[in-house]
């Protein structure tokens, strides 16, 4: 399966065009319905995808987090996502799906991986509400297949920020306050976990703010913003101070989200901070080259809370706040 797996060049170049690969893979046949559905995850994101080595059990690790394994003398947790979300599959899970998230490698047992398939994200709609609940809400895109199944994307960094189990108190405490309820930063972002960390992050700074589960509602808010500040005669920067995107969401991903606001004049001077888990080099410079001011890894609070303020406050005023 690795030699589908394109170079990072090759997928690179999907950014910008509202695309995305993603691959499609099963945890067997659910006891709760008696279905095999089929989930799929970026090949972004997707190191290589391999037979499951030996895996060294740990201590003190949930029940999904089966151990590590040695792959090239780094160990890697592994986690099994059908004892994740809740499933007893009868067939084993020995196939590994090697990923890497902000930097940090992680294997995810399935019971099979299928095929890769090239999507438009306007392709990805948002869950209804009856699937996000009975999977718990780890659901952030469904699409559906010319042969008519469902395809479901899991929250991936919700199932390694909860089998993680990291105290990331220490982050927010750190961070310095601003009181600022005049500025108001607009973010997106699909994940449940992560618009749960940005609003933390927010709160503690004390701005206001406005969220959207993806890059289109996004929009959608930002053109009313647009509409009602014309029709009072104020400019939109001094309304919505900030933009804060993620880069994958359904319907419309974060450059298509900052292309669309740098290119529309009426958001001149509003700066785009893109806040993703795709944490390599080349993300960041294609994110630059759609327009983005500022690149910030998910789950560092308090380095947003640095490029936030900085961005948010004039020179003078970071001074003071520091």
């Amino acid at each position: 399966m690795s030699d589908l797996l394109k170079n990072i060049d090759a997928r690179t170049r999907l950014a910008g065009t509202n695309k995305l690969e993603i691959l499609l893979f099963s945890l067997g046949v659910d006891n709760r319905n008696g279905r095999r559905e089929t989930f799929g995850i970026n090949v972004f994101k997707v190191r290589e995808v391999m037979r499951t080595p030996p895996i060294t059990a740990a201590p003190d690790m949930p029940s999904s987090v089966k151990g590590m394994v040695s792959l090239r003398g780094v160990l890697v947790p592994v986690v099994d996502l059908a004892e994740y979300i809740g499933m007893q599959p009868d067939s084993p899970r020995d196939i590994m799906i090697v990923t890497e998230y902000n930097g940090h490698t992680q294997g995810f047992l399935v019971e099979a991986v299928d095929t890769i398939l090239r999507l438009d994200w306007a392709q990805m709609r948002v869950p209804p509400e009856m699937l996000t609940a009975n999977l718990g809400g780890l659901v952030t895109a469904v699409t559906e297949l010319a042969d008519n199944r469902l395809v479901m994307m899991l929250d991936v960094e919700r199932v390694l920020a909860e089998t993680a189990k990291a105290d990331d108190s220490y982050q927010f405490n750190a961070i310095a306050p601003l009181n600022r309820q005049d500025l108001t930063v607009v973010y997106a972002d699909d994940s449940s976990v992560a618009r749960g960390q940005i609003q933390k992050t927010l709160d503690v700074l004390g701005v206001k703010s406005i969220s959207a589960v993806n890059g289109r509602v996004a929009w959608d808010e930002l053109q009313k913003i647009a509409n009602y500040a014309d029709s009072t005669g104020r400019k939109v920067k001094d309304i919505v101070h900030l933009v804060l995107t993620d880069v994958e969401m359904p319907e419309m991903d974060g450059y298509i989200l900052t292309k669309s606001i740098k290119s529309d004049p009426r958001f001149a001077g509003i700066p785009v901070i893109m806040h993703s888990s795709l944490s390599s080099m080349s993300n960041q410079q294609l994110g630059r080259s759609v327009g983005v001011d500022e690149y910030v890894p998910k789950f560092e609070p308090q380095r947003l809370a640095e490029t936030l303020t900085r961005l948010l406050l004039r020179p003078g005023e970071v001074a003071e706040a520091h």
